[in-house]
């Protein structure tokens, strides 16, 4: 199974001529492509998909997204190599 999972954008960079983010997923952290994404900048929400950011969307329906797929634990834990952490972290315990 293939998901598109949003994250906040924390992040960009350049990296080999691509435009690059650091994304956090709930409290997973990974890298991302934006190149198909040039609007998205730190802050904006984003749906990833096989380390491609695809689209924008606001943090309200990012939200009820990751609601929903940390009910599919599973399935994201295939996705990302580990389960979404079972609460979205403290802004503090995130740095």
């Amino acid at each position: 199974m293939c998901l598109g999972i949003p994250g906040r954008v924390l992040e960009t960079y350049e990296d080999a001529g691509l435009r690059m983010a650091r994304v956090d997923f709930g409290g997973i952290r990974r890298e991302a492509c934006l190149e198909y994404t040039p609007e998205a900048a730190v802050g904006d929400h984003v749906v990833v998909h096989v380390g491609f950011a695809i689209t924008t969307v606001d943090e309200a329906e990012a939200a009820r997204t990751l609601a929903v797929l940390r009910a599919m634990a599973d399935a994201v834990a295939g996705e990302l190599g580990e389960p979404l952490p079972a609460e979205e972290p403290t802004e503090e315990a995130g740095r």
